[in-house]
């Protein structure tokens, strides 16, 4: 029987129970009292189906979480990269995946996107393991850029970004006004309308970069995961993708996942960061609570001096030096 429809049938049930004028007090005390049995019965329910959506922070009240991850296994050949890691991932935030290198960090988003399937456990998303669901539902839900994009030979801008379109095609694949309209707004978000019929090939990193982001866009999906995103990038063209990745956030509601290397930028434009060493989670939280003197001694066996950043108030690494013995990764 589905709890909706018994739920409200408890209420029916009792109130003519009550009507009928020959009930003793106790007898009507015990249907009373089987009610609340059921009613309570009823709530604990709905609380655990309604936990996989849903959890309390811990600090700042409730936060909605439609993608998570419970007690997932992976290895590769003979190596255990992790073994029984749950993580969820804050809707509707960045979320910044930080580590040394060989600490799980880009295998654990490979996971959470179906390109790496895990020996155990599993990755929910709208309540629903995302192995179960069709390939085409799931790429309008979620939207990766891989840390080396494939080659784009001969293609353009615009032909690059029409391929975000793919979940939506039917039949010979023919794009439709709303793909063009998508297209265009892609291209919009990121400023690379001005790029729309050059080659892909003669952009530079920084363009190039903003151009496969285009492509994650007009994909139109809630979520978007990024595998260090700012590798090979200068400063500038490095502040440039995160500002856009910001501004999505902000202005469109995206739930943003990337892997950076970075502390520094991760404590400046995360909301949640999750700090991993060894195919663990040491830390996972505000940025404010991660990047702070204990967890970067613990993660990255290092020293540091962390202060607030004077523009945005946001932890920031100021200086550091290695702890010798300390760092293993």
């Amino acid at each position: 029987m589905r709890h909706g429809s018994t739920f409200n049938t408890y209420p029916v049930f009792f109130i003519c129970f009550a009507l009928i004028p020959a009930v003793s007090m106790k007898i009507h005390g015990l249907f009373t009292k089987m009610y609340c049995l059921l009613l309570r019965e009823f709530v604990i329910m709905k609380f655990v189906n309604d936990i996989d959506y849903h959890f309390l922070s811990s600090k700042g009240g409730g936060r909605m979480v439609r993608l998570h991850a419970d007690r997932l296994t992976v290895r590769y050949d003979d190596r255990t990269i992790f073994e029984h890691l749950s993580v969820r991932i804050p809707d509707r935030q960045i979320t910044a995946i930080i580590g040394p290198n060989g600490c799980g960090k880009s295998t654990l988003l490979k996971t959470l996107t179906r390109i790496i399937s895990p020996q155990s456990g599993a990755v929910m998303l709208d309540g629903r393991a995302i192995s179960q669901q069709p390939t085409k539902e799931l790429a309008k839900k979620m939207a990766i850029l891989p840390q080396t994009p494939e080659a784009t030979s001969g293609l353009t801008v615009a032909e690059l970004v029409s391929y975000g379109r793919f979940p939506y095609q039917r039949g010979f694949g023919r794009l439709t006004k709303k793909d063009y309209e998508a297209i265009d707004w892609a291209l919009a978000m990121t400023k690379t309308a001005d790029l729309k019929h050059r080659p892909v090939d003669a952009l530079s990193g920084g363009q190039r970069q903003r151009v496969w982001i285009a492509m994650a866009l007009a994909q139109e999906t809630d979520i978007i995961f990024l595998d260090e995103p700012t590798t090979y990038l200068d400063i500038a063209h490095q502040l440039e993708v995160l500002e856009l990745l910001e501004r999505l956030n902000k202005e469109e509601g995206r739930t943003i996942v990337m892997v950076l290397h970075d502390i520094n930028q991760a404590a400046r434009f995360a909301d949640y960061v999750i700090a991993m060493k060894s195919g663990t989670i040491v830390k996972a939280g505000p940025s404010e609570d991660v990047i702070c003197r204990d967890v970067l001694r613990d993660v990255f066996g290092i020293d540091a001096d962390i202060g607030r950043d004077p523009r945005t108030n946001k932890p920031v690494c100021f200086t550091y030096h290695l702890l010798k013995g300390v760092y293993s990764s």
